[in-house]
């Protein structure tokens, strides 16, 4: 699909012939004849990833309304990628495909998980923290998890196991689900942080606990108003979903969570700088409760939303400086994307909707968050290594699906079997050639991208979530877009074209299977 690059001054295919893949200790990575080889030393690995960040929300992809210049310079100055997706429109599949290199539809639990549902990596499964383990690494992930932890039965109040550390890395600080659910407390290394024992913990996702203020029920202790689904528990003035009890002393406070993930994420490079490193910087912006610190709030003129794009672009350049400083950027691989694409009233009125102007979140595409249009799984992605990649723009088609096994070809890794594939020098730049066709999710349903061409099955269920105002792709019709003509998905070829219907369908079915209870299709008329 071919996006407007008037303003990509670096849009340009490095030549081949200029690039040379220097073979590392254990891996790749690019540079021109007139650089010395890289040094044997393995590079350093950075994953940051947004939450609900939309194609369209950053400069680079064409967002003039906000300003977003670290974001832009990791573009600009590397490999921004067109064509990049995550593996499904919501939040705990994409990390769970992200961090395992499989399809989330291939685990039938692989949904948005709620604060006390169980790990859902199993433990002996490859990931890419315990693939960089084996290749010498030392693993973290500082920020948002949303994969489950323990059993089911987790006690907040003593070790939480299995989790992150059971999966590959070596240090987690966590929050266990999202801004808006409870537990509301950081957990590093399976405690939660800064808890008092005389004060316990206490979660529940049924009932609430005899006493305790809802935000259903006590609107006059609220700071943000609830528009839908977020009325149980009330922290810091607001409600969340899900019941909880105790643990006063080490509650997070909202306003201050971006600077809190940074300077865990600042420290955790300092301590492991002089070995090589995985860190997975999972941000929770632009996600629900939209909680700016002070000095960011009305920086957007778009409301919380707005602001807390520019606190994550902030926080990014200020990641990126501690890099500079302790002489780690040019060795260091940053890949930077999004879990899903965007939502505007997620479950709080917030402004988003009323501050939007002619902002576009979703960029050129149709839906987004929960969708099978194109916005959303169509996220920015961008990968930057100071010195090893040439500025470009490229249209290959990558997915995070695989950078498990990209990432393991460039330290010279065992991905094993799972449904990543090495694209690591499309990721550098110095190819192309991504991938041919891909499976696209979003809340148990699948669609079919195949080279410019996106494939929609029929689904039974409402064409529009009206809770979010978001069209979900569903159609009592087969569906069929050129991206190539038609990035907004409006004009439905699929009586029009037969023959290429019908090939996407053989496609999805070989890949997808033709039987699947998740899925209600309908006869092909």
């Amino acid at each position: 699909m071919n996006i407007d690059k008037r303003t990509d001054f670096n849009h340009r295919k490095p030549p081949i012939d200029k690039i040379v893949l220097s073979t590392c200790l254990a891996g790749l990575a690019a540079c021109t004849p007139t650089q010395k080889p890289v040094q044997e030393t393995k590079p350093n690995i950075v994953i940051i990833y947004l939450d609900d960040l939309g194609f369209g929300d950053v400069g680079a992809y064409g967002a003039t309304g906000l300003q977003t210049p670290n974001m832009d310079k990791l573009a600009n100055e590397g490999v921004r990628f067109n064509n990049g997706y995550a593996t499904s429109a919501t939040c705990t599949p994409s990390r769970y495909g992200l961090l395992t290199g499989m399809y989330p539809w291939r685990n039938t639990e692989a949904k948005i998980l709620p604060g006390t549902a169980p790990l859902l990596i199993d433990t002996n499964q490859i990931t890419i923290p315990k693939m960089l383990k084996k290749q010498g690494y030392h693993t973290g992930i500082v920020g948002k998890w949303h994969l489950g932890l323990g059993d089911g039965y987790a006690d907040w109040n003593q070790h939480i196991a299995p989790g992150p550390n059971e999966v590959g890395f070596d240090y987690s600080y966590i929050m266990a689900a999202t801004q808006d659910r409870v537990p509301t407390v950081y957990i590093e290394n399976g405690k939660v942080a800064g808890l008092d024992p005389n004060d316990p913990i206490e979660v529940n996702y049924e009932q609430n606990f005899e006493g305790e203020p809802t935000g259903k029920d006590n609107p006059e202790l609220l700071t943000m108003k609830w528009h839908h689904g977020h009325n149980n528990s009330i922290v810091n003035g607001i409600p969340r979903i899900g019941f909880m009890k105790g643990g006063e002393k080490a509650k997070w406070k909202d306003v201050e969570m971006a600077d809190h993930f940074l300077s865990k994420a600042q420290e955790y490079v300092k301590e492991h700088k002089n070995e090589p490193f995985f860190l997975y910087y999972a941000m929770q912006q632009p996600h629900v409760p939209r909680t700016p610190h002070p000095r960011f709030e009305g920086s957007s003129g778009m409301g919380p939303r707005g602001d807390v794009i520019v606190e994550a672009d902030w926080c990014i350049g200020e990641f990126i400086k501690t890099l500079e400083e302790e002489g780690l950027l040019e060795n260091t691989l940053i890949i930077f994307s999004s879990d899903n694409g965007p939502v505007l009233n997620d479950g709080y009125y917030d402004d988003a909707v009323e501050k939007l102007g002619d902002h576009k979140p979703g960029g050129p595409f149709r839906g987004g968050k929960y969708s099978l249009y194109e916005a959303g799984t169509h996220v920015p992605l961008i990968t930057y290594w100071k010195g090893k990649v040439t500025p470009v723009v490229s249209d290959a088609l990558v997915c995070q699906i695989d950078l498990l096994a990209s990432l393991a070809r460039l330290v010279g890794g065992d991905a094993g079997s799972t449904d990543s594939r090495d694209f690591m020098e499309v990721l550098l730049g110095v190819k192309e050639d991504g991938r041919k066709e891909l499976i696209l999710e979003a809340t148990s349903r699948t669609a079919l991208r195949k080279d410019n061409w996106v494939m929609i099955p029929p689904y039974k269920g409402p064409a529009v979530e009206k809770q979010v105002n978001i069209e979900l792709g569903n159609s009592a019709e087969y569906q069929l877009y050129d991206l190539n003509t038609d990035p907004g998905q409006q004009n439905n070829l699929a009586q029009k074209n037969p023959e290429k219907l019908q090939e996407m369908i053989s496609v999805f079915e070989g890949i997808r299977g033709q039987t699947n209870a998740e899925i209600e299709q309908l006869e092909l008329k």
